[in-house]
């Protein structure tokens, strides 16, 4: 192989730079091969002029960085991309321009990280015949055939933090304090960070909430002689017979913003319980610095696995944790059933026995 390109897609998470620096250093000691990486997601494949050679010195020191050095964006999907035509706002497939980028470039394989809406428009082109080989990376963790995204460790770390401050808040005050922590479809952030700071109500999206044992929840620590709680709610999470809350709404390229849920929660406990409460939006502080030792362990090696999988040229494939393996499986695989909280599994299982309200 004489020349391998990577490339970062969707929302940055701990652990990009990471992969960048370990696909890079793994290339460079197994087969004389350039690396190049392509600026902001696929648009480095759009405008060709965006790629930026890669050296064992251009990856020095990234590690323990955040963000990544490429740049990513979250609005370059090529089948649908974006254009001004005569002064008017258009939807154009410039899929084919992608297509033949790689033979611009010189490019004999490509390793694309990112999460479920990248890997799929990976998979599409793929089907047009790209070299491409998958890495899963989203905060959300919720990429199917993987036990575990880098990324996930970092932001549950982050809002774990912001648990154990609420806390000792809440209790000096005597108020319920919601966190409202990222997490679309998939409660996984919610859920370990609500049980690693020991919150006492944690409303995910796969389990639609009831606000009434939500304040008998509350209702029963007041009696208990503790006049205080923590609740950690997915952005994602809804009202059972409602529906998810959004800050603005998308269109058919950019994903419909979620937020509210938790000021909508603590207004509720004050309106119809007489609840003082609090709410409070964490945000994209989970995405930002530096990856978690864990995150890094596992970035690393899903770089390094993802290279040996391009040089051997197993295209139209993505790495995955399983157990304390990393393997590779097709991206149709990885794609066909997107991570969720398993309701009847040990997590939720250990929320409920440690009394932990789950809105249901």
């Amino acid at each position: 192989m004489k020349r391998l390109g990577i490339m970062t897609g969707g929302g940055d998470a701990p652990g990009l730079n990471a992969v960048i620096r370990a696909a890079v250093k793994t290339v460079l000691a197994l087969e004389d091969c350039e690396i190049v990486g392509l600026r902001d997601g696929f648009d480095g494949l759009i405008d060709v002029g965006g790629v930026r050679p890669l050296t064992a010195e251009s990856v020095r020191g990234i590690l323990p960085r955040g963000g990544t050095i490429l740049g990513t964006a979250n609005r370059g999907n090529p089948f649908a991309r974006k254009v001004i035509r005569d002064g008017i706002e258009t939807t154009v497939d410039v899929s084919d321009q992608v297509v033949a980028a790689f033979d611009k470039l010189g490019l004999e394989a490509l390793i694309v990280v990112g999460g479920d809406g990248t890997l799929r428009i990976s998979r599409e082109l793929v089907d047009k015949g790209c070299p491409i080989v998958g890495v899963p990376k989203t905060i959300d963790n919720d990429v199917g055939g993987t036990d575990v995204t880098f990324g996930f460790d970092t932001a549950v770390n982050v809002a774990v933090e912001a648990v154990d401050r609420l806390q000792t808040t809440a209790e000096a005050h005597h108020r319920a304090m919601v966190l409202e922590v990222m997490g679309r479809d998939a409660g996984f952030i919610a859920l370990h960070a609500g049980i690693g700071g020991g919150a006492d109500v944690i409303l995910i999206p796969e389990i639609p909430f009831r606000y009434e044992p939500v304040l008998a929840q509350i209702a029963a620590r007041a009696r208990g002689g503790r006049p205080f709680s923590v609740l950690v709610v997915s952005e994602g999470a809804q009202p059972a017979g409602g529906a998810q809350r959004f800050r603005s709404r998308g269109d058919e390229d950019v994903a419909s913003r979620l937020g509210g849920i938790g000021l909508e929660v603590s207004e509720y406990l004050l309106r119809h319980g007489g609840v003082e409460a609090r709410s409070t939006v964490l945000g994209h502080l989970q995405r930002g610095g530096s990856p978690t030792a864990f995150d890094r362990w596992l970035a690393t090696r899903f770089g390094s696995a993802a290279a040996r999988l391009a040089l051997q040229r197993g295209f139209g494939r993505m790495v995955a944790l399983r157990g304390t393996r990393i393997i590779d499986i097709p991206l149709t695989e990885a794609l066909e059933s997107p991570r969720r909280v398993d309701l009847a599994g040990d997590a939720v299982l250990t929320a409920r026995n440690l009394g932990v309200c789950l809105g249901d």
